[in-house]
């Protein structure tokens, strides 16, 4: 055998294994996901209120979703929390909530997710949208890493799921962080759909930020929480926090923001949200 034909069959041979190999862990996949969602997942999907009256057809996307999530995330638990499948539904629900009925890769540069019993620190340095790089300082509920990661405490993910109307959710929070970061940048500018969406964007939301400060520096009692006057990207995490817990008042209150996330989410949180939103709200 010359060494033409050799090189041929050593690069037919790999060619095969690399088909073997891609294909074995697709028809995995579609194996996993054709089975029915369990039943202890749909109670445990039955103790999340924010997904309460969800249309059908959302719920049954809703519960693929959570399927796919589980699939390709791993849950870690740390300082000797133990993570059950209870923990890793509701937080794969509420994450998954972002993206139903519209187009997604359902966090694909995220491949942990980290459980703490309560509050944290980092010690991880980060660079902010003008490239001035810090470690955060103080307790953490949560934190959304550009490497993977999506760490959490889980006393607060259990407070924000037994009070689904006051506005604070740090799952929706930090996976919103993951969205804006989907374009390689957390600057509150997440990937849109059209060119000329961007333009609409950026000057509702630069206009609703610049009020939110507007507001803080004079006094005012705002619906957005302050911490949303940090910089854009945490406006853009708390404001859709917001946006799922508090439509009606979100909707009522600042119309313009509440239609251009409506846009970008493509749901209307209305139809399954009971009004008025019992938050910090006079």
């Amino acid at each position: 055998m010359g060494v033409i034909e050799w090189l041929v069959l050593v690069a037919a041979g790999a060619a095969g294994a690399a088909l073997i190999w891609g294909y074995l862990p697709r028809r995995r996949y579609r194996r996993y996901m054709a089975r029915p969602f369990p039943d202890d997942w749909n109670d445990a999907l039955s103790r999340v209120p924010l997904c309460d009256g969800l249309p059908e057809a959302l719920r049954a996307e809703l519960r693929d979703k959570i399927k796919a999530f589980l699939y390709h995330k791993r849950f870690v638990g740390c300082e000797g929390l133990e993570v059950d499948d209870d923990m890793r539904v509701q937080v794969a629900a509420l994450a998954c909530l972002l993206v139903l009925n519209r187009p997604s890769t359902l966090y694909r540069p995220v491949q942990w997710v980290y459980l703490f019993p309560g509050a944290f620190r980092s010690r991880r340095p980060e660079r902010d949208e003008f490239g001035v790089v810090s470690t955060p300082e103080g307790d953490l509920l949560g934190h959304s890493w550009s490497n993977g990661r999506v760490v959490l405490a889980w006393d607060s993910v259990r407070k924000g799921i037994a009070r689904p109307d006051d506005g604070f959710n740090v799952v929706l929070h930090e996976f919103a962080h993951q969205l804006d970061q989907e374009d390689g940048s957390a600057d509150g500018a997440p990937l849109l759909y059209e060119r000329r969406d961007y333009a609409d964007w950026s000057d509702v939301l630069s206009e609703e930020y610049e009020q939110l400060h507007r507001d803080l520096e004079s006094g005012r009692h705002t619906l957005i929480d302050p911490y949303g006057a940090t910089n854009p990207a945490e406006f853009f995490a708390v404001v859709t926090e917001l946006f799922y817990e508090c439509p009606h008042d979100l909707a009522d209150r600042h119309p313009r923001l509440f239609r251009a996330f409506m846009d970008y989410y493509r749901v209307d949180p209305r139809e399954w949200r009971d009004k008025p939103c019992r938050g910090r709200w006079p």
